[in-house]
């Protein structure tokens, strides 16, 4: 992969890397449906930064926000869960 611009052998942070990790983070301090989003950007911008072949970086921004969305989303559908039981049980 060639980026314009660039000096040979330099890295060029992945342009979604920093947006991966603030929604990951969110997902977990104030917004759980953004877990799933920082999920499926994580992903994409790993496999993007992996096949570039060392041109892209930022793989550990990407990968903290990939598991914070992870994360983000499980306490997501378990507060959903407990809240459908409290709903539908009644006293819990």
């Amino acid at each position: 992969m060639v980026i314009p611009n660039q000096p040979i052998g330099a890295t060029v942070e992945h342009p979604n890397a920093t947006a991966v990790l603030f929604l990951g983070a969110a997902s977990i301090f104030c917004c759980g449906a953004l877990g799933p989003v920082a999920w499926a950007l994580g992903k994409r911008a790993l496999d993007q930064i992996e096949d570039s072949g060392g041109a892209l970086g930022g793989r550990a921004q990407v990968l903290v926000g990939y598991v914070l969305g992870v994360i983000g989303t499980v306490l997501m559908v378990l507060m959903a869960i407990l809240f459908l039981l409290i709903v539908l049980g009644g006293n819990a």
